[in-house]
């Protein structure tokens, strides 16, 4: 052991997180050490906080402290409208924008068979529960444009179809302020699919 081992374990325990080398793992730790003990018990307290005070919204899947997340509570969204989309971190991405009024419903992943992941392992039938208990209007398919993303939206599709509700995607294409050269050919694609009428 090089540092003793309460150290090490630390070290151990930091270099299992994403994107931490040996090097940071090292660096982490003796930050940790050179803290204060106010500052060190608050950071273990808000990682165990995290751990045993955030779970699943009843509703959507989104991240909680609650039963419902702040979305799903609010009355004065559309909850005739869903979004749906793979992770939390997306839901925020859509939230920034400030342009959507509906609600969400987090699958929680992607249907990827290579990585193990089935549609079972994502909150897919909970979806369709939702559905089916009346009052939807609308589900927007918000999955990443991937071979995955692509694959998880026509499985949805293919359960919400018959459930007599409007599904629509979210319109893919060039970038506002990129160049038509720069644009990879999936990007171009979509762009000339999802063409629309000029105004005038």
């Amino acid at each position: 052991m090089k540092y003793g081992e309460t150290i090490e374990r630390l070290m151990a325990e930091f270099g299992k997180l994403p994107g931490i080398g040996a090097r940071s793992a090292e660096r982490l730790a003796f930050h940790i050490l050179k803290s204060s003990s106010q500052e060190a018990m608050s950071l273990a307290k808000a990682i165990a906080d995290v751990k045993t005070r955030i779970h699943p919204c009843r509703e959507c899947f989104n991240i909680a402290e609650a039963e419902l997340c702040p979305v799903c509570g609010d009355d004065r969204r559309d909850h005739g409208v869903i979004c749906v989309v793979e992770q939390p971190k997306d839901l925020l991405a859509i939230e920034s924008t400030g342009s959507y009024r509906g609600v969400y419903h987090v699958l929680m992943g992607q249907i990827a068979p290579l990585e193990g992941v089935e549609a079972g392992d994502l909150t897919i039938d909970a979806l369709v529960d939702r559905v089916r208990k009346g009052g939807v209007k609308e589900v927007i398919l918000a999955t990443n444009p991937t071979v995955s993303g692509d694959a998880t939206a026509l499985h949805i599709i293919s359960l919400l179809s018959p459930l007599g509700v409007s599904i629509t995607r979210l319109a893919r294409g060039l970038p506002s302020g990129g160049q038509i050269e720069y644009a990879g050919k999936s990007i171009l694609s979509d762009a000339i699919n999802e063409r629309r009428a000029v105004k005038e």
